[in-house]
């Protein structure tokens, strides 16, 4: 009989703190509600302790889905604890993640603490932590570089006193999935009231190896596996969500288990994180990237024009995947619109659908084909609406390899025009430097990158740019037919996204 593996997404924690990939309240709620569309068993949706911030995130979640259990991180520290649960406590079904290091290497040098002292703080924490919660996570960081004999004690301590979970970690990417599977079996035979509790892997990408750990812990026995849409994460990242799921449901033979991730969503979420985050897909990425259902070579052509089967072992409708066709033109209406976005994954409300069906008759007018990526590009440039302090007016720009670029830009703020002209390397650095004197250049442009969207003389450029501001990195997106356009629309969404937390703090 297959066995039900439960999917623990940490996106928006441990994907989160990858550098560069913060994201606001408005994204992180918005990719919440594509992690329930995509049917995760948990969402641990952030540190609630680390900032205001986050902790403000992990309610707000808590708060708005209501078909995934919602779990915030915390130290093995009470006011952690007392933060993680004044967020979750709103979640229709809440738990408290905490944790504390278990290897000899974290004890000695980061905790300074003895194995007793780990032993008892990790006891009175889960003990304290299940006065607030009935549902209580426990994690013993660096557990694959943690003596064995420890973990079997911690283990049955914790659980005693009420942990509903213990989560074994790879934290640093170390272990191989040959080693893995035996930890994994020995806890599974050596911790006396190992029954009373679900066996959770955690497992870092640092040798490449994350998400074949993970797997080879669900051999062994593990029931949890925490992941993150497109493996991001700290370091080289976390096990791919969506690897592990398809492996799961591609190999029923091999693994005997099955999820309950709705797997055509996988394609739209992988994309909303790109776009919320800025980290591009990879082409060659296993079940997303862009050629994952690609075939160029002869000989694979051939075969796949006799049977679908000779080189693909899934089919690109399984993970919401569609054919990059023409779908659509000017003369579309507004239900055909509509009907194509569900059939890409995409759930829009009245008044998103509104606006982004206006932009689709702009688009439409400007290009002769449009594709499948068009509609996606688009609707992920309207989907995260933050408060617009700056919009673009008009641009204006002189370049040419025998003269020095010069742009002018007229930007409104609420209902006053403001103007700057500037010069610059070439017509994007001349708008930026515009931007600007309008906004007050108390920020760095960190990474500025261009892309086409489809093929064609009339693609579409999407830019994406990331500004940064003290220690804090905003991204930014824009799409247009025009490439300066779209680097103009970039540089200002993410001047508002900036302003929009700076606004935030002060209130």
């Amino acid at each position: 009989m297959a066995k039900h593996i439960k999917i623990f997404d940490t996106t928006l924690r441990d994907g989160e703190q990858s550098p560069g990939c913060s994201m606001n309240l408005q994204e992180k709620i918005e990719l919440a509600k594509q992690l329930e569309r995509l049917r995760v068993d948990v969402i641990e949706a952030g540190f609630a302790i680390a900032s205001p911030g986050d902790f403000v995130s992990v309610k707000t979640v808590a708060q708005n889905v209501k078909n995934c259990r919602i779990a915030s991180l915390a130290r093995a520290l009470p006011e952690d604890i007392d933060r993680a649960y004044e967020a979750v406590k709103y979640a229709e079904a809440p738990r408290i993640h905490t944790f504390i290091a278990t290897s000899d290497i974290h004890m000695k040098y980061k905790l300074k603490a003895s194995k007793e002292e780990v032993l008892q703080r990790a006891v009175e924490m889960v003990k304290y932590a299940k006065k607030y919660c009935g549902d209580v996570e426990f994690s013993a960081e660096d557990a694959s570089r943690s003596e064995i004999e420890f973990l079997y004690q911690i283990f049955e301590a914790v659980i005693k006193v009420g942990a509903t979970v213990i989560n074994i970690p790879d934290t640093v990417g170390y272990t191989t999935p040959d080693e893995f599977f035996k930890l994994i079996h020995n806890i599974k035979n050596n911790v006396p009231n190992i029954d009373k509790a679900e066996i959770s892997v955690h497992c870092h990408n640092d040798l490449g190896l994350g998400v074949a750990n993970t797997l080879a812990a669900a051999k062994a026995g593990a029931t949890q596996l925490e992941c993150t849409i497109n493996g991001i994460g700290e370091r080289a990242g976390n096990a791919a969500l969506e690897e592990i799921v398809m492996a799961l449901n591609t190999r029923k033979d091999e693994y005997g288990m099955f999820t309950n991730i709705e797997t055509t969503e996988l394609y739209p979420s992988s994309r909303l994180v790109s776009k919320l985050t800025g980290m591009k897909i990879q082409h060659n990425k296993a079940i997303v990237g862009d050629n994952a259902f690609a075939h160029e070579s002869g000989i694979h052509q051939h075969g796949m024009l006799a049977h679908q089967s000779t080189y693909e072992i899934m089919t690109p409708e399984s993970v919401g995947l569609t054919n990059n066709k023409l779908v659509l033109g000017k003369h579309s209406g507004r239900h055909a619109f509509e009907e194509r976005l569900i059939s890409l994954g995409y759930h829009l409300s009245k008044e998103e659908l509104n606006k982004a069906f206006q932009e689709f008759k702009v688009l439409a007018d400007k290009k002769k084909v449009i594709y499948d990526k068009d509609i996606e590009a688009l609707v992920l440039d309207k989907a995260v609406m933050t408060k617009e302090f700056y919009k673009l007016n008009q641009f204006v720009i002189n370049s040419g390899n025998t003269i020095t670029p010069t742009g002018i830009v007229r930007l409104l703020k609420e209902n006053e025009e403001i103007e700057e002209v500037a010069t610059g390397h070439g017509p994007v650095d001349a708008v930026f430097k515009a931007i600007d004197k309008i906004v007050g250049n108390g920020f760095t442009l960190e990474d500025y990158a261009l892309q086409s969207v489809t093929e064609g003389e009339d693609a579409q450029g999407e830019a994406l740019v990331k500004i940064k501001l003290g220690n804090d990195i905003y991204n930014g997106r824009g799409v247009s037919t025009d490439v300066v356009e779209a680097s103009i629309k970039a540089y200002i969404n993410a001047i508002n996204k900036m302003l929009n937390e700076l606004e935030w703090h002060e209130e």
